[in-house]
């Protein structure tokens, strides 16, 4: 049986922070976000609680350059893309290693966020 292993990530969320767009050399947009989801669960006490997780997500190209235009702080986003690790020194030189979501497809949520 030949089975096709794939990197592939879906996530809803809300974005943390308006989003970030440099252009690089040669041209190229590069947009980063931070998009927060929330899971409940119910703790050994009985108690409902929540838990909002961080990920960052890089759009490239003229995606970037769109997306830019659409979200802003509080933009709910549904999220498609792969998970891609790579690693940077620090400021003091130290060896770090960061995960994101690379996004290949995005479509936005209606709700809070179309506030004017």
């Amino acid at each position: 049986m030949n089975i096709s292993m794939k990197n592939k990530v879906q996530l809803i969320g809300n974005l943390g922070n308006d989003p970030e767009i440099k252009n690089l050399a040669g041209g190229q947009a590069m947009l980063r976000l931070r998009l927060a989801t929330n899971e409940k669960y119910k703790a050994a006490d009985g108690e409902w609680k929540e838990m909002t997780q961080w990920h960052p997500i890089v759009a490239w190209g003229k995606q970037a350059e769109v997306l830019a235009t659409l979200v802003r702080k509080g933009s709910g986003l549904v999220i498609e893309g792969r998970l891609v690790q790579r690693s940077y020194e620090s400021k003091e030189g130290e060896k770090r290693y960061s995960t994101e979501v690379v996004l290949s497809e995005f479509q936005l949520l209606a709700g809070r966020s179309e506030k004017a």
